[in-house]
């Protein structure tokens, strides 16, 4: 976690690949950050794990899903309660399961 970055309330952190919030970034209550999955195409069904990558100024809203190997770029706004399993391009907002592009995140009186 980068200086000024927040974990909520009950984050789920499933770290078993490396996680990175960048600074100034949110991530909300009950929100699920899972750097993991199984490959169900073997029997054995092996964990695979890739990491996840949350950009600077970022904001995960309540109770989100992001999987395995997902970034969020820098700016990026998912909505609450999304399940995110592709990248969110930097300055957008998504929202649903699975995240859909909704617009771009302008900032008032700022610049991105």
């Amino acid at each position: 976690m980068d200086a000024h970055a927040c974990l909520g309330p009950s984050v789920d952190c499933y770290n078993v690949a490396p996680i990175t919030i960048g600074e100034f970034a949110t991530v909300s209550q009950y929100a699920h950050l899972c750097a993991a999955t199984h490959d169900y195409s073997v029997l054995s069904m092996p964990l695979v794990t890739r990491p996840i990558q949350i950009g600077a100024r970022a904001w995960v809203a309540a109770g989100a899903f992001v999987g395995p190997g997902v970034t969020l770029g820098d700016g990026a706004v998912v909505g609450a309660r999304s399940v995110v399993n592709k990248d969110v391009p930097a300055w957008t907002v998504v929202a649903g399961n699975p995240a859909r592009v909704l617009k771009p995140r302008v900032v008032a009186g700022g610049r991105n």
